[in-house]
């Protein structure tokens, strides 16, 4: 069995993703509401004005990590008859758990400051933020398999 890097992680597949993902990054930031809502528009306006394209860069740079940490969903979902994208809905704190896993570490490495303090203020919150965007991932996972 081809992994998700395999699959989607080169040529137009990825840059069709690339471009997906950032919309869903910028669907899932659009819906959030109240005070952790305007934080959230806030902190991602902030990192969207480091330089144009740079969600983009970020998405494409953090996506084989992102690819290989969902491809073991990916593949239980398929062993139980179900789509990765339906899977990963029914399974959204793992989902989160798996992907923070990957930005955590990322941003413990980062030179650029105002991205690790933006990263610190947000993190208490991000894992319910990213399992409420697990749906949605999941559909744009979907969306490309197939």
């Amino acid at each position: 069995m081809t992994t998700l890097r395999e699959r989607l992680g080169a040529g137009d597949k990825r840059k069709a993703l690339i471009r997906d993902a950032c919309d869903v990054l910028d669907q899932e930031v659009g819906d959030k509401g109240g005070l952790s809502g305007m934080a959230i528009k806030g902190a991602y306006a902030i990192v969207k004005g480091i330089k144009p394209g740079f969600i983009g860069e970020v998405v494409d740079a953090l996506l084989d990590d992102f690819l290989d940490a969902l491809n073991p969903l990916s593949e239980e979902a398929l062993a139980q008859g179900q789509t990765p994208g339906k899977f990963l809905a029914a399974n959204d704190e793992r989902v989160a758990e798996t992907l923070l896993a990957i930005t955590d570490e990322r941003v413990e490495g980062t030179s650029r400051a105002v991205i690790r303090k933006t990263y610190d203020k947000l993190r208490p919150t991000a894992k319910k933020h990213v399992a409420a965007a697990a749906p949605r991932l999941g559909q744009m996972l979907d969306r490309h398999l197939t």
